[in-house]
């Protein structure tokens, strides 16, 4: 069986990716998994260390955002599935847009969110293929589609 490419999108203030790494580590699925640059200072300032300084914060964003779209977009490229987290702290607006760019090349999305975030995502969740709650569920969502075998 070949290894999946499974891309890991959105909030970066829990530990959402190491659980879905465990789980599957301990599912023993043929997954690798890929995602943005997480340490966030890096993220913010990425344009900038490496392009040159801007006059304001609108245009330092706005260099940054474009280095990190050039992995995003490859990345998502590349990748078999999707999963797009959504976090209630913090408004993962890149989020929303990685999901709508990988359902526009017809790559399945799951999205992963708590249930009270269900209203405001609705047209997120109505682009993807499953709507998950917790990392756990999303390893579960990956076996079964590789392997074709419900864990119950």
């Amino acid at each position: 069986m070949s290894d999946w490419t499974v891309y890991l999108s959105g909030e970066i203030h829990t530990d959402w990716r190491a659980r879905i790494a465990s789980t599957a580590q301990d599912l023993d699925l043929p997954v690798t998994l890929t995602g943005p640059v997480t340490d966030h200072s890096d993220s913010d300032d990425c344009g900038v260390v490496i392009l040159g300084d801007e006059p304001s914060p609108f245009w330092k964003d706005n260099k940054g955002a474009k280095v990190n779209a050039i992995r995003t977009r490859s990345l998502i490229d590349q990748a078999d599935v999707v999963v797009v987290r959504f976090g209630d702290k913090y408004r993962q607006w890149n989020a929303a847009f990685d999901a709508g760019y990988a359902a526009a090349r017809a790559k399945p999305v799951i999205t992963l969110h708590d249930s009270d975030l269900n209203h405001a995502l609705k047209e997120v969740d109505a682009a993807a293929m499953a709507v998950a709650s917790t990392p756990e569920q999303v390893a579960k969502l990956l076996a079964y589609v590789i392997r074709g075998e419900l864990s119950r």
